[in-house]
């Protein structure tokens, strides 16, 4: 069975913690990016999401929103993604991202996502 709640760490170093999963599969936590990526303004920063019922899937879908926690920008990122339970039993999150910074008009939204 694929559990988000617990410690998660990617392949670049940036850490995860989620809470206990909900009966709806709603969950909290924090995110704190890998000291690589060279912003030192960037603190751990809450996230909110859900997963599909693992009940009724075994590797269920997830989301989850990080709104950054830094001194002057305003960001978010979405992940989307599935946990996987690889042959060896361990549980594996592959995920996709775009992260979103607030522009001061339409005409800046071009720039706005990454």
């Amino acid at each position: 069975q694929c559990l988000l709640s617990g410690s998660w760490r990617s392949d670049t170093g940036c850490r995860m913690v989620v809470s206990t999963l909900d009966k709806d599969g709603r969950f909290f936590g924090s995110y704190l990016p890998s000291p690589g990526t060279g912003d030192s303004e960037i603190l751990t920063s809450p996230l909110e999401g859900s997963q599909q019922d693992a009940g009724l899937v075994p590797q269920p879908t997830f989301s989850f929103t990080v709104h950054w926690q830094l001194q002057e920008a305003a960001q978010r990122t979405i992940f989307l993604g599935q946990c996987y339970v690889g042959t060896n039993g361990e549980e594996i999150l592959h995920a996709l991202w775009l992260l979103r910074e607030a522009t001061d008009s339409p005409t800046e939204d071009w720039k706005a996502t990454r």
